[in-house]
């Protein structure tokens, strides 16, 4: 039997919960892959990490509601929920994304 996935609804999401998943520079890289493809395996976007380490941040982006897993075969899919969290939080995560790329520039 496979497990389903846990999505807080758009009503759960907290400030708090997307503030802290995003406080992770590892994390802010993974929602900026995901921001720029529909749907992409976890595999592809941590290449240089362990599996377990890859799980544990893509868990706490999908607790946070940032993301939608979904079992397709053998693979996870992942996808950004930019239009539930821009209607929950206008602006926040375009906001916090320019700042991630421009540190990454300046690094």
């Amino acid at each position: 039997m496979t497990k389903s996935f846990h999505h807080p609804s758009p009503q759960e999401i907290t400030v708090d919960a997307v503030l802290y998943a995003l406080s992770d520079p590892a994390r802010r890289n993974i929602v900026a892959k995901l921001g720029t493809k529909n749907g992409i395996n976890c595999s592809k976007t941590c290449q240089s990490m362990a599996p377990s380490t890859i799980s544990f941040h893509y868990r706490i982006l999908r607790d946070a509601g940032l993301i939608k897993s979904e079992k397709k075969g053998v693979e996870v899919i992942n996808t950004l929920r930019k239009s539930e969290i821009d209607k929950r939080f206008p602006g926040l995560l375009q906001t916090i994304m320019r700042h991630h790329r421009t540190a990454k520039t300046q690094e």
